[in-house]
């Protein structure tokens, strides 16, 4: 199993500086993955921008969103040039990580219908696809086009790996959860007959260092303030310490993840350190 690391686009206060800082220290440690979350309605940075400011601070480091919430942004050949045009810059690290996203307000926000963003999902990543093969919209990808995995948790967002994805990018959870539906998309995977394996991608939390508990309280309490009981369930579940976050990351190895991404509840520069140091070695 292999690790990748969030940038902390999401917690609050964080400066640009200290994202870029992040992208070049994750690559020096040997993470797997550079990953970005998408909100609109929310203090963070648009995750293609971030990714395209981190190619220009990297050179190895694969590039992924984690996910972006397609179906809010209208314009599927945008997208679909905006998503090439990394790929383009970064030469070729781009993973396009897509879902529908469980917020109202973000699609409020831009006049986008929130009741059919599954079959307007559908036929984005249909159009993506005629997109980038046909070579009139971007520049050439270099080596193909971009990877792309679908994430989501009912079954439609299972079934749409298998028809438009290469692979499946679990939203938070525990590793047990994770197991049935990565459990359900190889199943349907194989009853398709699509050939080889779907890449299955895990996320989950951490902090570590004197403030861990703090930091992830403070956080999640915040991010996931819409949720209710949620919140608490993403605070008691996510791992703080080493011995911790080790017995999360076997967890989720058992659990049959290729990749596990850690998302931090804080953007000290320390719990990228502490990170490499705890996991032992991030490659």
């Amino acid at each position: 199993m292999r690790y990748g690391v969030a940038l902390p686009t999401m917690v609050r206060g964080v400066r640009g500086g200290d994202l870029l800082d992040w992208a070049r220290r994750a690559e020096t440690a040997g993470f797997a993955d550079l990953v970005v979350l998408d909100r609109l309605v929310y203090g963070n940075d648009e995750p293609l921008v971030t990714l395209a400011a981190a190619a220009a601070a990297t050179e190895r480091i694969r590039l992924t969103t984690g996910i972006l919430i397609a179906p809010y942004r209208s314009d599927t050949a945008l997208v679909a040039k905006q998503a090439a045009s990394v790929h383009h810059l970064s030469g070729g690290r781009l993973t396009l990580g897509v879902a529908v996203g469980a917020r109202p307000d973000d699609y409020a926000a831009t006049g986008a219908e929130f009741g059919d963003r599954g079959r307007r999902l559908d036929a984005m990543l249909a159009e993506m696809r005629k997109i980038w093969a046909g070579g009139e919209i971007g520049p050439e990808p270099p080596g193909g086009e971009p990877e792309i995995l679908v994430g989501g948790r009912a079954p439609a967002a299972l079934r749409r790996v298998v028809a438009h994805g290469d692979g499946y990018f679990a939203a938070a959870g525990p590793p047990h959860t994770f197991a049935e539906r990565a459990g359900e998309v190889r199943r349907r995977w194989r009853e398709s007959g699509r050939p080889g394996e779907p890449r299955v991608v895990a996320q989950a939390y951490y902090a570590l260092g004197p403030d861990a508990d703090a930091a992830v309280r403070e956080h999640l309490g915040d991010y996931y303030s819409f949720a209710g009981r949620l919140a608490e369930m993403m605070i008691k579940g996510t791992p703080v310490g080493p011995a911790r976050l080790r017995e999360t990351a076997r967890a989720f190895e058992e659990a049959g993840c290729d990749e596990l991404v850690l998302v931090p509840c804080s953007s000290g520069p320390e719990q990228l350190d502490l990170l490499a140091e705890a996991l032992g070695e991030a490659a």
